[in-house]
Parts: structure tokens; sequence; C-alpha cells
């Protein structure tokens, strides 16, 4: 089982980075299974065309008892993806970290992972800096290795070595290692050079480079991914390409 926690700068693109590699999985054949981690609970909207799901974290809120089964708290997205959110406590009354490991709590209670048997799980994880329950994906063995999103402006390649220094402190305890990085570009000036820099310095690997295409935009639009409205183009084979590389280092 390929199990990948993605994370990055708020606003770098992780959802899309995500959901567009889940439904890459997906075409390629593989079951898979998309966490969103984030209380904002958009990380799978684009799998659902666009269609909002329940959040674990409102359903607790809402029923006196947790779920008796995870059709309760998930829905089958493109490619028969399973989507799940853990959104989070309201606004001002809650650490939304908690929310992701009570989150992650209840689907072991469920048997998610010997229910479904699936070869891909993503997390989809909010936070500049991994701490609390943030962490949980890396920290609780969860995930096997993290994606770092990044542009090559100064607050990303900032929050992206916040990440993989902790990363790096929890990877002698035989949690997650940094696998990569995703450079998700904005077409900043000399945004290549500083990322190639970036990477250089903590010995990390490039392993996609994705450049700023308006399919994207015009995808989401409709509450799709490029892999699925634009499979042809060359920003899905992007996708595509980064899905096949992570799969053949997993074998």
């Amino acid at each position: 089982m390929l199990k990948i926690a993605v994370y990055g700068k708020g606003g770098i693109g992780k959802s899309t980075m995500t959901s567009n590699l889940a439904a890459a999985f997906a075409v390629l054949g593989k079951k898979v299974i998309q966490i969103g981690c984030d209380p904002k609970a958009d990380s799978t909207s684009n799998l659902l065309s666009g269609e909002p799901l329940t959040p674990v974290m409102n359903y607790l809120r809402e029923h006196d008892e947790d779920p008796s089964d995870l059709s309760e708290i998930s829905r089958r997205g493109f490619g028969n993806i399973l989507c799940i959110e853990t959104g989070g406590p309201t606004p001002g009354l809650g650490c939304a970290g908690r929310g992701i490991i009570a989150t992650f709590g209840l689907l072991d209670d469920l048997g998610l992972m010997e229910k479904e048997k699936p070869d891909v799980v993503l997390f989809d994880v909010l936070g500049d800096v991994v701490c609390g329950g943030f962490a949980a994906p890396i920290r609780e063995g969860y995930a096997d290795q993290v994606l770092i999103v990044t542009s090559g402006e100064k607050m990303a390649l900032y929050a992206a070595g916040n990440i993989a220094t902790a990363v790096e402190n929890f990877e002698d305890r035989g949690y997650a290692s940094v696998g990569g990085i995703i450079l998700n570009r904005r077409n900043v000036p000399e945004e290549e050079e500083r990322v190639r820099a970036f990477a250089t310095d903590r010995d990390i690997q490039i392993v996609a480079d994705i450049p700023r295409s308006d399919l994207i935009n015009r995808a989401e639009d409709l509450g799709k991914t490029v892999i699925e409205k634009f499979p042809d183009a060359d920003i899905s084979a992007k996708f595509m390409d980064l899905a096949r590389r992570l799969l053949a280092g997993k074998q």
C-alpha cells in the first residue's frame, strides 16, 4: 500500500495536486482513498463534481453517536475514489488538529483500511508548520512518505523548510520521510532556480514540475480534475507521470 501525506503552505495548491494525483492513480487502475485534513473540507470537491461532502466532525456534532458505517461519512468520487473529509471544530471554539486525531481514531474503529484494502491512500494536510494534530498523518504511522508542495515564492519555500525539518525530526522514530517536492509553479522570477537550490540544500528530489495551466482552473470551475475533464492534455500527463513514478518507487 502506498500512503502519502501532502503538505505545503496554505493556498499553495495542495488540494489541486492531491486530487489530480488521486485521479491519476485511479486511472491507472488503483483503488484509492483521499482524506482531506483541513477544516475547510474542500480537498475532495473536484473528485465529487464540486458537491460538498459532510465532514466527519460535522457528523459527530450533529449526531449523538458515532457512525456505524463508513458510508455515513464518505462518498465515492471519480474513479471510484473513496472521499473523506475530517473537517474541524466550530470556528473559534476548538482545535482543528484535534479534529484530525478524532477522525483518524474513528476511521480506525470503523476498520477503514481493513474493509477497503486500498492500493493508495492520500492525506491532504493543512499546515505551514507540522504540529499537533496536523502531524498525525506522519507521526501516528498513517503515511509512509511526505510530498511537499511549493512554488518559488519566499513564504512557500519558508513553509517547505519548516515542514521538511519537522518530518526529519520524526524520521528517527520510524515515521514518514520526505518523498519529494512538487513544484507548483506561480511563474515568479527565478522560480526554478530557487526551488532547485532549496531541494539541493535539503537533499530532496523534485518529483514533479507542474506548470501554471488555465486547464486546471477550467476543470475546477466544473468541480473536476484535469485528469477527468482533460485526460489527453499535457498538464494531465504531468500528474500521470508522477503517479507512475510513485508507484514504481513502491515496488
